[in-house]
């Protein structure tokens, strides 16, 4: 049994992120409890909507020290969408403190003839980091659902692990660094692909509990 923690901070499309969670084979619970997070064998950093309020509701549920805590202790961690730029230093959207867990900033998409920001909607995600296990068995750059102005830029590069081209502009869509993984898409509502994805994060939950065990 895969016990994940669906971090609850009143910001992220919770009960869709836990319908996947079930599809791919975890047991998920939403939960803003310090004690159930740093239990649970993975955590889940869901998010919809502004960066500053959500900060904000971390740090009004005292949010912050526990998933600093639960990186910091080795388990498979995965932000989404929003919950991918709250793991850095800040954001061109606010004037809030990010959770400075990777280094730079989220940018706002550069105004361009042919394009719409947000973007939204279908997307190739092209993968950079191919071996990365939350990347098996997926299809040569799979499509994947996008609902965002912002992207994120990491300090170093090398924890790209995928882009997507919005316009004229490639920036990065997904990060991995050791336990931690984050993606600017939904998986939840980018069908096979997403709940391949899903399931990739889970088995590798499994495989760390043999490590450990």
């Amino acid at each position: 049994m895969v016990n994940v923690a669906v971090i609850d901070y009143d910001m992220g499309n919770l009960h869709s992120a836990c319908k996947g969670l079930e599809k791919a084979g975890a047991v998920p619970k939403i939960t803003d409890s310090p004690e159930e997070i740093l239990l649970a064998d993975a955590v889940v950093l869901p998010g919809v909507g502004a960066f500053d309020p959500a900060m904000r509701h971390i740090r009004e549920r005292n949010l912050e020290p526990v998933i600093k805590k639960a990186i910091a202790s080795g388990k498979p961690f995965l932000g989404i969408c929003v919950g991918l730029q709250l793991l850095f230093d800040g954001s061109e959207e606010g004037t809030e403190r990010g959770l400075g867990i990777i280094p730079g900033i989220a940018r706002r998409f550069k105004s361009e003839p042919g394009i719409t920001i947000p973007q939204m909607g279908w997307n190739q995600l092209e993968l950079i980091q191919d071996k990365l296990s939350l990347w098996e068995n997926l299809p040569a750059d799979p499509y994947l659902y996008f609902v965002h102005s912002y992207y994120v830029d990491p300090v170093d590069k090398s924890i790209n692990a995928g882009t997507v081209t919005h316009g004229t502009q490639t920036v990065t869509a997904a990060i991995a660094k050791d336990n931690l993984m984050a993606v600017q898409f939904h998986p939840e509502k980018s069908s096979d692909n997403g709940l391949q994805i899903l399931s990739n994060f889970v088995t590798l939950v499994k495989n760390s509990q043999l490590v450990a065990s």
